[in-house]
């Protein structure tokens, strides 16, 4: 089967592009804006609409694979790709895709989309959508379900129950918190604790929030059996709170665990170090000591550990106890999925995670990749609302389940 046209549209994101460098510094919150000057080179507001670009392929028979260009909240920064704006690169995907694909045959989704992720420099947003198209062109052409297909050409079992999925709060982090809880969400609430006023002087108000968090998982819980993980990103200002005293940190780490238990605690970002050099050598350390201490607090890497090539490193290096795979940020999904399959062959906790700006489509996409790849879990996206990322995640899982008892394909 033939990719007869190429048709792109621009669209809306679940979230947010914002200026995380004004954020950490002068940028003032203001409702759901900011005041102050973006700092970071693109952007023309600290905070601005998200952008995304649907790439659809119009294959022979009449049917449309596609798949949709988004980049993440923070872009630009911890070395990203630049600001994703549609008007702006519209006109060069058009030019990519109709050179690779257009009138030719549909292969396999590994060759589709590694003539795509192989071109360098093109943007991670570009082929992060992309490669999404390819493998919905590869899955329609077999009329098989995408999580299959992925399963099939990387010789791997699909899931036969649900992946823990991972909800985030936004700056909303009481009620939404709740939303999760009733919901059931094996994992809360990421927090977005970004900056010094949300973090206390020295950590003391995320520790109140633990407390918080943990008493009212008990207090609401939808049943006995309910132990969600508590994963909270600090974006590295706890660092900057203890003034990157390696000792101090572990040692808030313990306090913070024996505050959460009986929860599971992770911590993402603890330090941002500045380069992924500094970064792996201070993540190593911090783990290290965390396992020396038996302290029962995870590290979760995620600035400087953006690429496919990036994970490898952090892995190899024991650099964290979890890799954050920021699906956007790795280009096309084939990295995605190989990275989770490094993490877990190496001994890291793999979690399919990426942004709030992505699109209810890259979501779904992702959930064919979590329910064939197996990650420890799955960030429910887009967007900060809790219900809506949720409910997409949860229910495309829920599809590929049923479909794939039934037998899986179309045909059948």
């Amino acid at each position: 089967m033939k990719i007869v046209d190429i048709v792109c549209s621009a669209g809306r994101t679940g979230f947010f592009f914002d200026d995380q460098a004004a954020i950490k510094t002068t940028a003032i919150p203001d409702g759901n804006a900011y005041l102050g000057d973006p700092v970071t080179a693109g952007f023309t507001k600290v905070r601005q609409a998200g952008e995304s670009v649907s790439v659809m392929f119009v294959l022979e028979d009449g049917q449309i694979a596609h798949g949709d260009c988004a980049a993440v909240q923070y872009s630009g920064t911890g070395g990203r790709d630049p600001l994703f704006l549609a008007e702006d690169f519209i006109p060069l995907i058009r030019l990519e895709c109709e050179a690779l694909y257009k009138g030719k045959e549909i292969t396999t989704f590994k060759e589709m989309a590694h003539a795509i992720d192989s071109k360098r420099p093109c943007h991670t947003a570009i082929r992060y959508g992309v490669t999404q198209a390819c493998l919905d062109a590869a899955a329609k052409s077999q009329k098989k379900l995408m999580a299959q297909v992925i399963a099939e050409e990387y010789g791997l079992q699909m899931a036969t129950a649900r992946i823990p999925i991972f909800s985030q709060s936004g700056d909303d982090r009481y009620t939404n918190v709740d939303k999760m809880i009733l919901k059931g969400s094996e994992v809360l609430p990421h927090g977005l604790i970004n900056n010094m006023s949300k973090l206390g002087y020295k950590g003391e108000k995320l520790l109140e929030y633990i407390a918080w968090l943990r008493d009212r998982i008990i207090n609401i819980a939808p049943h006995d059996a309910y132990k969600p993980a508590l994963h909270i990103d600090v974006y590295g200002v706890l660092g900057i709170a203890l003034d990157h005293s390696f000792p101090a940190i572990v040692d808030f780490m313990g306090r913070a665990g024996e505050i959460a238990a009986p929860y599971l605690l992770r911590i993402e970002g603890p330090v941002d170090m500045g380069n992924r050099e500094a970064q792996v050598e201070a993540l190593a350390s911090l783990t290290a000591s965390i396992e020396k201490a038996g302290i029962p607090v995870e590290i979760v890497a995620d600035e400087w550990c953006n690429t496919y090539e990036d994970i490898k490193i952090f892995t190899n290096n024991k650099a964290g106890h979890m890799a954050q795979i920021k699906t956007p940020d790795l280009g096309g999904i084939n990295n995605s999925i190989e990275a989770v399959l490094y993490c877990k062959q190496n001994g890291m906790g793999a979690y399919l995670g990426g942004t709030c700006n992505e699109t209810d489509r890259s979501g779904q996409i992702c959930t064919h990749i979590a329910m064939a790849t197996s990650p420890v879990q799955l960030l429910a996206k887009p967007g900060m609302g809790v219900d809506e990322g949720y409910m997409n995640v949860y229910n495309e899982m829920g599809r590929i389940l049923a479909l794939a008892k039934r037998g899986g394909t179309c045909a059948n």
